[in-house]
């Protein structure tokens, strides 16, 4: 059985439509909380940046359950995060074209009222098709890239540059809903 309500400490829209479309009753509380950029382990980043986005908007509601998330591309041990302009997304599309690469979403779970502290990380992996520069600048054309780590939205005509993926779609997405689902169940 999961808590009556939890608060997602995102602004994401695509992990606040991963949470309704599996019927989970949440509200919205954005954190305020840095993110780090790099880490010596970098498959490590997006636990540690849940862990602070959801730490700081649990001191502010210490009886109610949060879930925080972060979701990055590591491609040659090294993160793609969001591109900063039109060109960098370019880059990174080209640079994920023909090649594997994983997405990993970390996320986790405070409630400090009932001493419960989880974090955990579910990795799944995407191969994109080889890509020309039309049909990466058509893709950027269609897709509002700019906030979307690696440059990309499996969801949103992924067809066109994606061969094939491994795991949750829904950890693709942003949100390893069904992981998360079974945490969140085990709260007493």
């Amino acid at each position: 059985m999961l808590p009556s309500e939890i608060i997602l400490a995102s602004k994401s829209p695509r992990r606040a439509e991963l949470l309704k479309k599996h019927g989970v009753f949440f509200r919205v509380c954005v954190s305020d909380a840095g993110e780090l950029k790099t880490h010596e382990i970098p498959a490590l980043l997006p636990e540690i940046n849940a862990e602070l986005k959801c730490a700081a908007v649990a001191e502010r509601h210490p009886d109610k359950v949060v879930v925080g998330a972060d979701t990055v591309i590591l491609f040659d041990n090294t993160i793609l995060g969001k591109p900063s302009d039109e060109e960098d997304a370019i880059r990174m599309l080209q640079t994920l074209s023909g090649k594997k690469h994983q997405v990993i979403t970390g996320c986790a779970v405070i409630c400090l009222n009932k001493k419960f502290h989880h974090t955990f990380s579910v990795v799944s992996e995407v191969i994109f098709k080889d890509l020309n520069e039309k049909q990466i600048r058509d893709y950027i054309n269609k897709v509002n890239v700019l906030d979307k780590a690696g440059a990309y939205a499996i969801q949103e005509y992924g067809d066109e540059i994606i061969e094939s993926f491994s795991g949750s779609i829904d950890n693709i997405i942003g949100l390893p809903v069904e992981e998360l689902s079974a945490v969140l169940a085990g709260i007493r």
